[in-house]
């Protein structure tokens, strides 16, 4: 097979599921979104380029999507289009591009998870700071604040004074952002994330945040291979179906009555961490995984 590898060209994921799939004998292009470019005059009218601006059409049998580089509000829409448009020929894509737009918006996916029964902490999303400090009241006081395009823990904030709030919410109102807020979920101090692919749990693994409300592991956090809770199983599998990702990471909070809380779902999971954590190779799964192969 050809299976494409789109991302940093030499970032840790990409290399790592570029040198599984070459040992188990496979094409493994490497492709930069900043490279990518179309010529509708040419079948299929997507042209993955390398290492030079333009190159002939190449259209792989199956791309599997690491970070998108930021860009412009255009660069990042052609982007999208250019990967619809694969995906819509025939082209296996992990992640399809609407399940990467729905874990990209943090809202969406919190919205669709509730929607579909899925428990999720109260969330409340402004456009206006006073609105957004009368969302803090009702919120209890005591909440996250995150960005709604973000990942890794960057850009959270726990507010839980009127007047910080106020700073934070109109700093972020003049910015032309919006207002996102959670509740606080008094965690025992961990949470659990669960690597999904396809309608499998790959294995879990617990994020302790050592003191901190934050347990992400790019944050400080440590890491330790659990096994996965049925409960937790249960709702990491729905997450990805309602979100119809194929591969993900799916994060989880225990409430003080000790119910999971669904916190995120990741359509771009990093598992660096997580594959020296629980010993897994998880890179290999992953081409196992669009070779149709059971594991």
């Amino acid at each position: 097979m050809n299976i494409g590898i789109l991302g940093d060209p030499n970032g840790w994921h990409t290399l790592r599921l570029h040198e599984a799939a070459l040992a188990r004998g496979h094409l493994a292009p490497l492709f930069d979104f900043r490279g990518l470019a179309s010529d509708l005059e040419s079948a299929p009218g997507v042209l993955w380029s390398r290492n030079a601006p333009y190159s002939p059409p190449l259209l792989p049998d199956a791309v599997l999507i690491r970070t998108m580089p930021q860009g412009s509000l255009e660069q990042v829409i052609f982007r999208m289009d250019l990967l619809g448009r694969a995906h819509q020929q025939g082209v296996r894509l992990v992640n399809p591009p609407k399940s990467l737009e729905v874990c990209i918006d943090k809202f969406l996916t919190t919205a669709l998870c509730r929607d579909a029964g899925i428990a999720v902490p109260r969330t409340m999303v402004f456009q206006d700071s006073h609105q957004a400090i009368d969302g803090l009241e009702r919120l209890g006081g005591d909440v996250i604040v995150k960005p709604l395009f973000g990942s890794e823990g960057r850009g959270m904030v726990r507010i839980s004074d009127p007047d910080t709030g106020w700073r934070v919410f109109s700093a972020i109102e003049r910015m032309g952002q919006v207002i996102y807020l959670q509740e606080f979920i008094n965690h025992p101090g961990w949470d659990l994330r669960v690597l999904v692919l396809g309608e499998k749990i790959l294995g879990g693994m617990k994020r302790d945040g050592r003191g901190h409300w934050r347990t992400n592991i790019s944050q400080g956090g440590a890491a330790e291979a659990v096994s996965v809770p049925d409960q937790a199983a249960f709702m990491a599998l729905a997450a990805s179906k309602v979100t119809n990702v194929i591969f993900g990471g799916i994060d989880l909070l225990l409430d003080p009555n000790g119910n999971w809380k669904l916190i995120e779902v990741n359509g771009v999971p990093g598992f660096r961490a997580f594959s020296k954590t629980t010993g897994k190779d998880i890179a290999t799964k992953v081409i196992q995984h669009i070779e149709g192969e059971s594991w």
